[in-house]
């Protein structure tokens, strides 16, 4: 009994000490040029070529922060695979503005450009 306490104990020590990557993916859409009209479906890109072997937080979720003031309570999606490489969102009724930026939350955060938004 002894010894499968103790197997079972150091692989529980193995398995908890894998080592987890922090993953910023890269922006690609919406960009400096991009120009959204509010109410439409829009689509969210980012680079997942080189994602790492241990994702720390594989789920996210992506906001639209307005001159840098994030809105984490009222996100444009939850749940999105970071290793989607694209996810669509509802541009929301928001005013409008030149200094909208997307940011993709999982184990950290990355933000778009910014980019305009239209009423």
């Amino acid at each position: 009994m002894f010894f499968k306490t103790a197997l079972l104990s150091a692989f529980v020590g193995l398995a908890s000490g894998a080592a987890l990557d922090v993953w910023s993916p890269r922006i690609t859409s919406p960009d400096a040029e991009t120009v959204w009209k509010a109410g439409t479906l829009q689509q969210v890109t980012w680079d997942t070529s080189n994602p790492p072997k241990q994702i720390s937080n594989p789920i996210g979720m992506i906001v639209l922060p307005k001159a840098g003031v994030l809105d984490s309570d009222h996100p444009l999606a939850t749940d999105v695979p970071l290793t989607a490489g694209s996810w669509s969102v509802t541009v929301p009724g928001v005013a409008a503005g030149d200094d909208y930026t997307v940011v993709l939350f999982g184990d950290s955060g990355n933000a778009s450009p910014e980019f305009s938004i239209t009423a």
